[in-house]
This record gives C-alpha cells, sequence and structure tokens, in this order.
C-alpha cells in the first residue's frame, strides 16, 4: 500500500533537524555557481562558512539557479511507486523559477503534486510543512491541506536587515541609485517579501539598535493583538547578533518558543553575511 503525502520543499527553505529525520519529507536543492564552478545547494557540496570565505576570496559574485525540471522528474519518477501524492513548498514564484520546474516535473512523470507558491523564503516555507504535518495527523486528505496552506501563506510575518548592500545590489535586487544612498548614508534597509512575494524596503534606519527596535515593536504588536508566542530567526553567520535578539524577545513574550538557525547558502549568496530575518505566523484561526 503506498504511503499517502510525500513532502517537499527546496533549498531555500530552512531544513529543520525534525525534517531531516523524517522519512516523508524530502528537499531538493538549488544549485550556487562561482564563475563556471557549480555548487549543490545541500550544506555538503558547499557549507555556509566555506560560502562566505569564498565569497569575501572570489573576483566573482555567485549567482543562483533553480533545480532543472528533470532533477524534480528524478524524484518524483521514484516518489509514484511509493506515495499516493506529493504536497510541494515553494520559494516565492517571484524571486524563483523553482516552482515551474517542480510543476513542470509533475506533469512529466503524471505524479499528483500540490504546489504550493510559499511568497516566502527560509523558514516561510518549513513552517508551511510543519502545520501541513499537523493537519496530516489530524486526518486532513492532501488536497484540503494544500488548500488549506495556500490560504495560510497570508498569515506570514517577516522582517528582514540587510547584512550586505553590496551583495545585494550584485544580485539585483536593489537598484544603483538605492545602494549609492544606503552606503553613503550607511542606512541599513529594513526589507520584508509582500504579499505578492515581492522583496520590498519598508523602513530605513541609521543603526543596527534601531533596526533591532523596529523588529521588537512589531513582535510586541502582534503579542498583544493575537497572542503570538512563536518566532524564528534566521541569520547570515551571525549566531550572536541572533541569540541577542532571542533573549530581547524572551524579555517581551517569556516563555517564547524561539527557533534559531542559518540561512541557506542560496539566500546567504543574495542577502550577505550578516543578515538577520525575523519570522512568525500569525496563530491559525482553527
Amino acid at each position: 500500500m503506498k504511503k499517502p503525502i510525500a513532502w517537499i520543499l527546496d533549498s531555500t527553505g530552512f531544513v529543520t533537524e525534525e525534517f531531516k529525520a523524517h522519512p516523508d519529507v524530502y528537499m531538493v536543492p538549488l544549485n550556487i555557481h562561482f564563475g563556471q564552478e557549480e555548487f549543490i545547494d545541500d550544506g555538503v557540496d558547499l557549507t555556509n562558512k566555506e560560502l562566505y570565505a569564498r565569497i569575501k576570496s572570489s573576483a566573482e559574485f555567485p549567482k543562483t539557479s533553480q533545480p532543472s525540471a528533470g532533477k524534480f522528474a528524478e524524484l518524483y519518477e521514484k516518489l509514484k511507486e511509493e506515495y499516493e501524492c506529493a504536497i510541494a513548498v515553494h520559494a516565492s514564484a517571484k524571486l524563483s523559477g523553482t516552482i515551474a520546474s517542480s510543476t513542470a516535473a509533475a506533469e512529466m512523470t503524471s505524479f499528483k503534486v500540490y504546489a504550493i507558491d510559499s511568497l516566502a523564503l527560509s523558514y516561510g516555507l518549513s513552517g508551511l510543512i510543519d502545520r501541513g504535518l499537523v493537519l496530516q495527523k489530524q486526518g486532513m486528505e492532501a488536497e484540503e491541506i494544500a488548500e488549506r496552506l495556500q490560504k495560510e501563506v497570508h498569515d506570514l510575518r517577516n522582517y528582514i536587515l540587510i547584512g550586505n548592500l553590496s551583495q545585494l545590489y550584485k544580485g539585483g535586487r536593489m537598484s544603483g541609485a538605492q545602494y549609492y544612498i544606503g552606503s553613503l548614508l550607511k542606512v541599513k534597509p529594513i526589507v520584508q517579501l509582500s504579499a505578492e512575494g515581492e522583496l520590498v524596503p519598508i523602513d530605513k534606519v541609521r543603526s543596527h539598535k534601531k533596526a533591532v527596535q523596529y523588529l521588537l515593536d512589531r513582535v510586541k504588536e502582534d503579542h498583544e493583538k493575537y497572542g503570538t508566542d512563536t518566532f524564528q530567526i534566521m541569520h547570515g553567520n551571525v549566531l550572536d547578533e541572533a541569540e541577542s535578539l532571542k533573549q530581547d524577545i524572551l524579555k517581551i513574550v517569556p516563555g517564547a518558543k524561539i527557533l534559531v538557525g542559518d540561512l541557506s547558502s542560496s539566500l546567504a549568496v543574495h542577502a550577505g553575511e550578516g543578515t538577520i530575518a525575523l519570522l512568525w505566523r500569525k496563530p491559525p484561526q482553527n
């Protein structure tokens, strides 16, 4: 008898230890390119520590590319022998073509895949899979789970302190004028993924302290309004800063559940070393 649901995410998502150990969760990696050299974003082929070292020493700016439809098809051919269907949660279609590769592969292999545009990155993907696994345990069928998750993508709150304006600019995520002004004034942009899944600036501050206070104010607002008590902090090789932010949040929400993790290499390429992202979801209504 086939198992009911395979769960898929791409490597822009945060792969938790639970996901690594879960027999039904699969990760399809993006690719990272340094000139003619290509690495798989699986945390093994190129670790984050190696990535940051390469960025500092390389004359060429690294690039990322989505997994091919063929790569997804290899996985789906295997999964259709073991599972009735799959739910695949992918990076925002406005930032990556990964979901297009995934859906093309599903058609190629005639495997039923419910592909969800998370409109997000990092734990924005992972949190949806966590939620889906809970709904599956409650007995919900795959199609209904997929419909519920697609609605709940809009419950994500995310705030990102960019660590390296130069990388964001070179990666095509910031205009030349924005980069020049930001560098000149030493502005720290706070950006977020919008309701349409686009990376947009929401505020600019002149110090790291003020940027952190901005995040804490948003935490307090949602905790008071919705009772939010679960948060995720993703960082670009600045664990000390991430842990400091965690302690600040605990002063506002004592007993909060806070996960701290690394940005994946495919995100670190664009956001840069020193980036801090704070994410949470508005609690589901049922």
